[in-house]
């Protein structure tokens, strides 16, 4: 239940945060242009630094907002619904997911859960005969974990998903993160994040 209402606040917030880019946005894009006309025209030399402060500062001013409205959209980004998402498709497999993340997760650290699971459950659809997936999505104190297990056979697996392996590496080396395989008993992809708790993007 309280997932829901965080998910229409984050709703709420995006559309407020839209009509505020689009209505002032709106104006301060003309504001711009009206403050353009005015410096073309301009013959007065004591009016030329007031005028380009003034251009100045709608500039940034349609800047923050941008930034704004785009912030909030990468916030909506659920990372929990998203994972249910990917295994919404998977219906033919026994999955289990153990969800156990804080509210806030930065935005890098969801694009690469979400990447990587992507990843993850294409290379098993492709090189597995496996029928269980089990997903482990955890914060820990000093960093983030995320597990993908199968109970797929194939010695030759790490190898047939080279590609794949080498591109979820690359993802979670980007972040400064760990990642490894073990194929001892079935498949299982391990990545841990470290949580700088000063990172906001």
């Amino acid at each position: 239940h309280n997932h829901e209402i965080h998910i229409a606040t984050l709703k709420e917030r995006i559309r407020i945060a839209r009509e505020i880019h689009d209505n002032v946005g709106h104006m301060l894009s003309r504001s711009l242009l009206q403050s353009g006309a005015l410096m073309a025209v301009n013959q007065q030399e004591n009016l030329k630094e007031p005028l380009n402060a003034l251009k100045d500062t709608l500039s940034s001013a349609m800047d923050a907002i941008r930034s704004s409205v785009h912030g909030l959209h990468d916030d909506s980004i659920d990372l929990e619904s998203a994972i249910t998402d990917l295994l919404s498709g998977f219906a033919n497999y026994q999955v289990s997911l153990n969800y156990d993340m804080g509210r806030f997760v930065p935005s890098a650290v969801r694009y690469c859960f979400i990447s990587v699971t992507k990843e993850a459950l294409a290379n098993i659809v492709r090189h597995s005969k496996a029928t269980k997936i089990s997903l482990t999505l955890r914060e820990h104190p000093s960093f983030y974990q995320l597990v993908v297990e199968d109970n797929g056979t194939g010695a030759d697996r790490t190898e047939a998903q080279g590609i794949g392996l080498l591109n979820m590496k690359e993802r979670v080396d980007s972040l400064n993160g760990h990642f490894s395989v073990s194929s001892a008993h079935g498949f299982r992809i391990f990545v841990s994040v470290p949580n700088n708790a000063d990172r906001r993007n």
